[in-house]
């Protein structure tokens, strides 16, 4: 008989951008594979179901708590954990892996993986309201990441130190895996174009990912008179509250210092246009924006934070600038525009860095043998 294997997560655009290739390989081995999703985002729930999945949709709401519309959510996560009753149970991002987590741990469920993709605002600023939802969450925590068969997946060391210092991981039940991989066959056309310089960023249009330091980083080499082309590949968040909203958008277009192309699919054709990418972001699990810059052979300029640090090395694939400092952002940038040999120099390590620590295969097989460890 077939083992049953669930994935949970919030957002099932972010399961096929993430975690697509990791179920492909659970199905191809033999696991009947459930994906149970809150919102569709860009997704097409067809395209799933065609390659031979199980698709469930949950009431879940990712913008924030509210007691009200979270216990409806719990109440679903419950009920369909109940029916399926899985030998295996991934729970993907926040809500999916605290609910989760504890439905499982109550439910009895044999095997966990949980996979926390960045801790998220909370843990950037420490304001009153952050700091009260830490002491709020703390047991939440605990309870959700102490089932008697279970790894926690962490994606860089910073993570790890916060959730072990804080006292909510047990360090046998960790493990470090550096991010969710990249099809480096997908990046094909390595050699940077010739004309204007592009400086790409690719996310969603998020404050905690920097996206007013890049625009301000624009400002301030227009007025250098650095010629150069800054493009926001990405949309507006209205359920993440750090997004930008509609009127920050219009007044972005209207000054028109950087191009907006909304959600691009093709991550690889826009970075074969880009010459630099850049990702001021507060804090990351491990982005998968910049390990595909370095898949593509381009040079990277990102924050001093974690998750970013984690994903390139600095002064050979990439830049470091500190957070929330346009003018430190907009000199990097300079620096990589005026240094061409430089830049392609730091592309190509970014290349060989992406083949030896981000293949797609190796994090699959990673995730995979987590699986049977854990049912073994």
């Amino acid at each position: 008989m077939k083992k049953k294997l669930l994935f949970l997560i919030n957002d099932l655009s972010f399961f096929i951008s993430h975690r697509l290739p990791i179920a492909e390989e659970a199905l191809k081995i033999g696991f009947k594979v459930v994906i149970c999703y809150g919102e569709l985002g860009n997704a097409n729930p067809n395209y799933i179901e065609k390659k031979g999945f199980q698709l469930m949709s949950i009431y879940m709401d990712r913008g924030g708590i509210n007691f009200f519309k979270d216990i409806k959510t719990i109440t679903d996560i419950w009920k369909k954990i109940k029916s399926e009753s899985p030998d295996i149970i991934h729970l993907i991002t926040i809500k999916p892996y605290l609910y989760g987590g504890i439905i499982s741990r109550l439910l009895g469920i044999k095997c966990v993986v949980s996979s926390v993709s960045g801790l998220g605002t909370i843990f950037i600023k420490k304001n009153f309201r952050n700091i009260f939802l830490k002491n709020l969450l703390f047991p939440v925590f605990k309870f959700a990441f102490n089932h008697f068969n279970q790894k926690i997946i962490i994606q860089n060391q910073d993570d790890y130190n916060l959730l072990v210092n804080w006292g909510v991981l047990k360090p046998p039940k960790a493990i470090l895996i550096k991010g969710s991989g990249v099809d480096l066959n997908k990046f094909t056309n390595l050699d940077e174009q010739i004309g204007l310089p592009v400086v790409t960023f690719a996310g969603r249009l998020l404050k905690d990912k920097g996206v007013n330091e890049f625009i301000g980083a624009s400002y301030t080499l227009r007025q250098r008179g650095i010629k150069a082309r800054f493009i926001l590949a990405g949309e507006i968040d209205t359920k993440n509250p750090s997004s930008i909203n509609i009127n920050d958008l219009q007044k972005i277009k209207k000054d028109n210092f950087v191009k907006i192309l909304g959600f691009v699919k093709n991550i690889p054709d826009l970075y074969s246009k880009s010459h630099i990418i850049c990702l001021p972001s507060y804090r990351e699990g491990l982005p998968k924006s910049l390990i595909e810059a370095a898949a593509a052979s381009r040079a990277i300029v990102t924050t001093n934070v974690p998750g970013c640090r984690d994903a390139i090395i600095p002064n050979q694939t990439g830049l470091l600038v500190p957070i929330k400092n346009s003018k430190k952002l907009a000199d990097a940038i300079q620096y990589l525009i005026e240094n061409p040999k430089k830049r392609i120099e730091m592309g190509k390590y970014g290349r060989k860095l992406a083949e030896k620590e981000f293949p797609i295969k190796k994090i699959v097989q990673i995730h995979l043998r987590v699986y049977k460890d854990l049912l073994n």
